[in-house]
């Protein structure tokens, strides 16, 4: 069997939460978990597919809006839905946290069960990580995923003629975000609430992508036509949406005559569900939660027929 070493700081320092709390098991890929300097993972394929990202508190997440167990289970899910959306499966995470001396160590242990429980859905665990001092909550989390032989699903192989497909929700990010802005609550609102502060990533979905030969993949983590934008500019295409293809819950209804929105333009400039959009060839033989929701054309970019929409989304420095 192969083997990966890596390490981020000290990765014996976050196995202090792990041992505080009893909170993070350690799964088959884990051959070294925490409490040296570096941990070592399995690596099977011989390869191994790496992601990384930033949650920082007051432009993430707020921890008025969010429980410490809301927080870790979005912090891993933004990650493991990038692996899985490069057509490989997620193994293993590891976590940098700065954190104020005035955080709770229940929020503390709640944000580890919130790493746990997240990365449990894909058979992942936590190798380990580093702990510092910092005024704001900052999170960091590297994720590690593995082919199993595959090809990886890039980008830049979309083509004239293939369908666009989406599996998972889109919209309820933004639109939970818009709900807590305006300070509504109630039980007619709590799915959309949620999906702002605990995405679902398909998880699975991405490897089947791959086996069913998606030409292209990516998570949509900064709204769907952004980052369709960005297999747009990668594969050298046009991409056609068909705004009747999309799926609008009631609970995005709800939240948009509440907020007097249109519900299409959270699904459509909204980032933070993690879901999976990709290219096919053909829409033959795709299980019916790829929604097949456009084209792939000649040209450049992304439209929406039917209707006008902005080229909305999100940008960190805009």
């Amino acid at each position: 069997m192969r083997r990966c070493v890596i390490t981020v700081g000290d990765l014996g320092e976050f196995g202090v939460v792990a041992r505080i709390s009893g909170r993070l098991p350690q799964g088959p890929t884990i051959l070294l978990g925490p409490g040296d300097d570096a941990a070592m993972v399995s690596a099977p394929d011989g390869r191994v597919v790496v992601s990384t990202d930033l949650l920082i508190e007051g432009r993430h997440f707020r921890r008025d809006w969010s429980s410490g167990y809301d927080v870790g289970r979005k912090a891993a899910a933004q990650n493991l839905a990038d692996i899985a959306a490069m057509g490989a499966v997620p193994t293993s995470i590891v976590v940098g946290l700065g954190m104020p001396p005035t955080l709770p160590v229940s929020w503390l242990d709640e944000l580890t069960d919130g790493f746990r429980d997240e990365c449990a859905l894909v058979g992942a665990s936590v190798a380990g990580g580093d702990i510092t001092r910092c005024d704001l909550v900052v999170i960091g989390v590297t994720a590690l995923g593995d082919l199993q032989g595959r090809d990886p699903v890039t980008r830049s192989g979309a083509g004239p003629g293939d369908v666009v497909a989406v599996s998972g929700r889109l919209g309820y990010a933004a639109a939970g975000w818009a709900l807590h802005e305006a300070g509504v609550s109630g039980e007619a609102f709590q799915e959309a609430l949620e999906g702002h502060r605990r995405p679902r990533p398909p998880y699975t979905s991405g490897p089947e992508a791959a086996a069913l030969g998606a030409t292209a993949m990516l998570d949509v983590s900064d709204g769907l036509l952004q980052d369709l934008g960005h297999i747009a500019k990668a594969s050298g295409v046009g991409l056609v949406l068909d705004p009747a293809a999309f799926a609008v819950g009631e609970p995005l209804l709800a939240a948009a005559k509440e907020l007097g929105a249109d519900p299409l333009d959270w699904v459509l400039s909204g980032g933070e569900d993690h879901s999976l959009a990709a290219t096919f060839p053909t829409k033959d033989g795709l299980p019916a939660h790829w929604r097949v929701v456009g084209d792939v054309v000649e040209g450049e970019g992304v439209q929406v027929s039917g209707r006008v929409y902005k080229s909305g989304g999100w940008d960190h420095f805009r």
